[in-house]
């Protein structure tokens, strides 16, 4: 299985850069990992939050193919503790998903075409974090969820 983490908007923060980087640096001893990041939309502020969602929706689902598993993280959706999370993704492999593409959106959150394709929805917590820092918090968790997979010592229960 690959995962790929699609997100909307660059990081301005290079600590958070960093970050991020060294949790992808290690998921490769796992698993296949991509990052692939949105550009913002231009003139977003003259656009209304229908209109911006609809625009961005369109540039997630031109970012993922027809045999994609879709998960979206929505303050709404299934939330895991570490563990749970660790055997979320067991069972993703489990049942032969390909790519496992998870979706942080925009501002505003998706549009209703994003919310129909998509397979599950996905919560990290009740509250709202900034798009720069749920990125590494995502990244974080799914290197976590391998090490737990393979008994090693990074995670405590």
């Amino acid at each position: 299985m690959k995962i790929k983490l699609l997100a909307i908007g660059k990081t301005d923060d290079k600590n958070l850069q960093l970050l991020v980087q060294k949790y992808q640096s290690r998921l490769k001893h796992y698993i296949k990992f991509e990052l692939e990041i949105i550009p913002d939309l231009k003139n977003a502020k003259n656009l209304s939050e229908t209109e911006q969602k609809d625009r961005e929706g369109e540039l997630i689902l031109s970012s993922i193919s027809g045999s994609d598993q879709l998960i979206l993280l929505d303050d709404k959706g299934e939330s895991y503790d570490s563990m749970g999370f660790s055997k979320f993704m067991q069972k993703k492999m489990n049942a032969g998903v390909k790519q496992l593409v998870l979706v942080i959106g925009g501002p505003y959150g998706f549009s209703e075409t994003v919310y129909k394709k998509a397979q599950g929805k996905l919560s990290f917590s009740k509250m709202t974090f900034s798009h720069q820092m749920i990125r590494l918090f995502v990244v974080e968790q799914i290197y976590r969820a391998f090490t737990i997979l393979r008994n090693e010592p990074y995670h405590h229960e």
